[in-house]
């Protein structure tokens, strides 16, 4: 029980903690260089587009620089909490997590930050991504509606999670640090951030979702192909997995737990740090590289998107495809609906409550204000095991809470039909995290079929489901069924959220 105090003691474990705002939010201004690519929109009919600035005819590139909502929101977020005293968390109180860089742009309010020259030369493996016009799903479902998919899938990890790995590795081997931790949930950030420390020679351990780890075995061969040792997780390999496991020897898990073990062991070792995929700001910060690169494709067409769709889990995606549109939407240049879409089985946005609470399940991490459904529920193991998190990215919570975006919660049943017609007609067979969104954006354009909308609607496409195949066949075989949640076990859950005002 002493490391787990002492870890507590650090406050430190900001597994979820986007926003150290006002009393820090001005200490480190710090820029980085980035240059660029050219970049090309395909259309799914087979014809490849060079996208061009009308006027001077220059290509498109990769941004040179990542995106910081906070700097344009009318209201700044909530900042975190120290677990102990209640006062907004300090940047010192992150130091046995992070590396300097990474708590800089964590409490930043600048609205850009450059990329370094290191970072930029590894996203030059697959960015820019394409933009791809679904022409064959708009025949499919006979709509007016055109609809464009940015797809990630084409980095080597096969998401958009690589994102933010690459800098986060890299960050990291600048202050010296010679091992790093994470959890992951699908696989999909563990992959990423595997094959992210194999670029740059930093030792990797994963925690994985037991559900996912059962499930998904490919995903766990391609961490270690890439160098990363990986443990299911609860695991008896910490003090956190051990009272889960005493209390449920059966636990699939959540990602809640397994941010808890990989924290714990960051916490515990001098010579490692903690590596987030979703929720925290500097995350949603490197991950605007796909709203900043959607947004010169779109204007390069002569199209605005009406509609902006993305799933939500933690919000990495969704935040880095939309974030950068939000800015234009402050700015009244466009008027989109932004709609996030979660699961039935994990709602934290449409079911959860707005309020401070942990971002792990042991309560090591400062208390954050998000939506949340309790740091205490273990969702179902449903197939979009990217999507079981108990909480909401606070600056996603926060936005929601300022109306600039809807959310809806789809079952996955209907979002599975959903990716095997996108699936046989686009090609492209997605995870089942961007099912989600497919299947709202299946949702949009047969409602412009009804009312005759030519509506543009965007979504993001954050990865394919090559490592996800068993979730098809029992799709196709007509043996999945929709998962949802007990009402009485989520009131129990939100009973034990920490009451603070």
């Amino acid at each position: 029980m002493k490391a787990v105090s002492s870890i507590s003691s650090v406050s430190s474990l900001p597994t979820t903690s986007p926003y150290f705002i006002s009393q820090v939010e001005n200490q480190w201004p710090q820029r980085f260089a980035l240059s660029t690519k050219p970049i090309h929109l395909r259309h799914s009919n087979g014809c490849k587009v060079r996208a061009t600035l009308n006027t001077n005819n220059k290509s498109i590139e990769i941004p040179h620089q990542w995106y910081n909502l906070v700097a344009d929101l009318p209201i700044k977020p909530p900042p975190p909490l120290h677990p102990k005293t209640f006062e907004p968390i300090k940047p010192e109180d992150l130091s046995p997590l992070f590396p300097d860089e990474l708590i800089r742009q964590e409490v930043t309010t600048d609205r850009f930050i450059d990329i370094p020259e290191e970072v930029r030369d590894v996203y030059k493996l697959w960015r820019p991504t394409p933009l791809i016009r679904a022409k064959r799903l708009e025949k499919l479902l006979d709509t007016p509606a055109r609809i464009y998919y940015k797809y990630e899938g084409v980095s080597p990890a096969g998401s958009h999670k690589p994102n933010s790995a690459v800098p986060q590795a890299w960050y990291n081997l600048q202050q010296g640090v010679k091992n790093v931790v994470t959890e992951t949930g699908a696989g999909q950030w563990g992959s990423a951030l595997a094959f992210a420390c194999s670029i740059f020679g930093l030792g990797c351990e994963v925690w994985q979702v037991r559900a996912s780890y059962d499930s998904k075995p490919y995903r766990r061969l391609m961490m270690q192909t890439w160098g990363a040792k990986v443990h299911p997780s609860p695991s008896m390999l910490t003090e956190a997995g051990q009272r889960i496991l005493q209390n449920d020897p059966t636990s699939p898990g959540s990602l809640g737990i397994a941010i808890s073990e990989a924290v714990e062991i960051a916490a515990k070792n001098p010579d490692t740090k903690y590596c987030l995929g979703s929720v925290l700001n500097h995350v949603l910060l490197h991950q605007s590289v796909i709203g900043e690169e959607c947004i010169k494709q779109m204007e390069a067409i002569g199209e605005t998107p009406d509609v902006i769709i993305g799933c939500t889990g933690g919000g990495s995606n969704f935040a880095g495809l939309s974030f950068p549109f939000i800015r234009e939407k402050l700015n009244k240049k466009i008027n989109p609906v932004i709609r996030a879409v979660e699961p039935t089985a994990c709602p934290s946005l449409t079911k959860g409550r707005y309020t401070y609470d942990y971002g792990d399940t042991a309560g090591l991490t400062p208390l954050m204000k998000m939506h949340t459904l309790g740091h205490d529920f273990v969702p179902d193991p449903i197939h979009a095991g990217g999507l079981r998190y108990h909480g909401m990215a606070p600056l996603i919570s926060h936005v929601y809470e300022l109306g600039l975006m809807e959310a809806i919660s789809i079952p996955q049943t209907e979002c599975f039909q959903g990716a095997i017609q996108f699936a046989r007609s686009e090609g492209l067979i997605p995870a089942p995290e961007p099912t989600h969104a497919i299947a709202a954006t299946i949702r949009e354009a047969l409602h412009c079929k009804e009312t005759g909308e030519a509506k543009v609607i965007l979504t993001a496409m954050c990865g394919h489901g090559h490592f996800d195949l068993p979730a098809y066949e029992k799709y196709l075989q007509g043996n999945m069924v929709d998962l949802s949640f007990s009402e009485e076990k989520l009131k129990a859950s939100l009973a034990n959220i920490s009451q603070v005002t």
